[in-house]
């Protein structure tokens, strides 16, 4: 089975064409936090390229913008071409099946003006995130705290 779901901030501004048939094609890179930290303690980043065809890709240009934070599902596809100095060169991207959008667009907007921090490992998580973090979901006001243990798988 192949299959990815990946959660990051889209590193520029998506770029939508056309085919020659009409079909449209957006193509962004995805900046996506790796889990642990380096050796010196600096958090690294993965740039994953993604592809994205049909109506979703007019939807996702639309809705999305550099430091937009996104999660997309779909499956990894690889290629090879030629680069001009005759040099076989391997690549990897995702071709988005299907995508959502972790943010308001206000809070997308406002963690756009701070670009510079989201690529360099120092981003904080959105007050939307930080607020969904810490609701309650049962609407009790009081603080809910899940174990492991508590969980049924």
């Amino acid at each position: 089975m192949n299959s990815v779901v990946l959660v990051g901030r889209i590193v520029r501004d998506v770029e939508l064409r056309y085919t020659q048939s009409g079909t449209a094609v957006a193509s962004f890179s995805l900046a996506v936090d790796r889990r642990f930290k380096s050796k010196n303690g600096d958090k690294e980043v993965d740039f994953i390229n993604a592809t994205i065809w049909a109506k979703s890709a007019e939807n996702f240009v639309n809705f999305t913008h550099k430091g937009s934070r996104v999660a997309i599902s779909g499956r990894l596809e690889t290629d090879s071409y030629q680069n001009k100095e005759g040099q076989k060169v391997n690549t990897v991207g995702v071709t988005v099946e299907s995508f959502d959008l972790l943010e308001t667009r206000a809070e997308s907007q406002a963690s756009n003006s701070n670009a510079g921090n989201v690529f360099n490992g120092t981003s904080q998580p959105s007050s939307f995130t930080q607020q969904v973090a810490k609701s309650d979901p049962f609407g009790s006001g009081q603080e809910v705290e899940i174990n492991d243990d508590d969980l049924p798988f």
